[in-house]
């Protein structure tokens, strides 16, 4: 595994509808050293902090192998940053991503996996399509976020080390499928709840449950 990417965006409007909102989805790739502290990539932009970033995500991830199946999908090549993902890392691993997963970047750099990302109106309109939100779901390939454990500086080319989770947490792929499910099956419920997972998403699993870790 290696970074091929960092991406950053500027605050940029988007029409959504008859509405203009205001998003940091428009990634662009960085050149060179880029210092990433406890909050994500230096000079990132979040607008919707309620559902983007914070400790817990402050880096979101995608990865180059969802990208080639994606450009089969959608009939064009895909640039890193497209979905809106601040690292843009070659693949994930043969196995499965689960959260509690670290990866250690370069020399200094380690994360943390701790969600899925789950897509909403305004990656639709980035997309230029109001029906990609089903779309993503439905091809189960979320990306995923993660916290900081050890800020530093990382550049483009970077290796990767993938340090699985010797515990029995949920998958991101499990999370986010049961994610849009009409309810969550208590076995899948407990095993998110007793992973690292974010607060965000714990909140939103503990609200839509009615399960308290």
């Amino acid at each position: 595994m290696h970074l091929l990417s960092i991406n950053s965006a500027v605050a940029t409007e988007l029409e959504i509808g008859n509405k203009t909102v205001t998003s940091g989805i428009f990634k662009e790739p960085l050149s060179g050293d880029v210092q990433i502290s406890e909050f994500g990539v230096e000079g990132d932009t979040i607008v919707d902090t309620n559902v983007h970033g914070g400790e817990d995500q402050a880096l979101y991830l995608y990865s180059a192998a969802d990208y080639t199946w994606w450009s089969k999908q959608l009939g064009g090549q895909l640039s890193p940053g497209t979905f809106g993902e601040n690292l843009t890392i070659s693949d994930f691993h043969a196995g499965e991503l689960r959260i509690g997963d670290q990866l250690k970047i370069g020399d200094a750099v380690l994360l943390e996996i701790t969600a899925p990302r789950v897509p909403c109106v305004k990656f639709a309109a980035k997309m230029g399509d109001p029906k990609f939100v089903k779309q993503f779901v439905a091809a189960q390939r979320p990306g995923a976020y993660a916290r900081v454990i050890r800020a530093g500086t990382i550049s483009a080319g970077a290796p990767i080390e993938w340090r699985p989770t010797e515990q029995d947490y949920a998958s991101v792929k499990e999370v986010f499928v049961q994610w849009h499910q009409k309810a969550w099956h208590p076995d899948a419920v407990k095993r998110a709840l007793h992973s690292p997972i974010s607060k965000i998403a714990r909140g939103i699993i503990e609200k839509r449950t009615g399960v308290s870790s």
